[in-house]
């Protein structure tokens, strides 16, 4: 696997390493050993789909309040979107950016999310689906967002958003 860190500490692009030959390709996507020789030490307790019919379904800006905060590792098996994760550490020199990464079926790339931030995506293609899994297993009343439009991040989605939950659109703005 290659972890490439990105401007967002802790956040990391990860990519496969396949082995090829004449059937296919061989590739991990998940190994505890090279998540720990990365410093990312973390248990997975839940795995998640999210099937969406439509390109342009946003879904996000969500995290989970403390102390049921999680960790995500996102991956893309049908499909494409434009992931975005946003830094709500308030101490951190990137507190309040945001960076996206295109996760598709054909690049097989994931990202990690660290606790701490807030995740959303839009989808760039009709049936996509998104795999994930989650260190925390979900707490209903702990579950936190923001808009996905709203001003104090700027986030430039690449697409027109056509299809958005009635609660990621009553979400107010951020206010930490």
């Amino acid at each position: 696997m290659i972890f490439t860190e990105t401007r967002l500490e802790g956040v990391f692009i990860l990519d496969i390493e396949r082995l090829e030959d004449e059937r296919g390709f061989f590739a991990r996507s998940w190994c505890e050993r090279e998540f720990i020789n990365n410093q990312i030490k973390t248990r997975w307790v839940q795995a998640n789909i999210s099937f969406n019919l439509k390109k342009g379904t946003l879904r996000g800006m969500h995290y989970q309040a403390s102390p049921y905060e999680e960790d995500k590792l996102v991956r893309c098996t049908r499909g494409m979107i434009y992931d975005v994760i946003a830094d709500l550490r308030s101490n951190a020199d990137t507190y309040k950016q945001w960076l996206a990464v295109k996760l598709s079926a054909e690049n097989r790339r994931m990202v990690y999310i660290p606790k701490g931030f807030a995740h959303g995506f839009l989808t760039l293609e009709d049936n996509t689906e998104i795999f994930y899994l989650m260190s925390e297993f979900y707490a209903p009343g702990y579950g936190r967002g923001f808009r996905w439009n709203d001003p104090a991040f700027g986030i430039h989605w690449p697409e027109k958003v056509i299809v958005v939950s009635g609660q990621d659109q009553r979400y107010p703005d951020f206010t930490r």
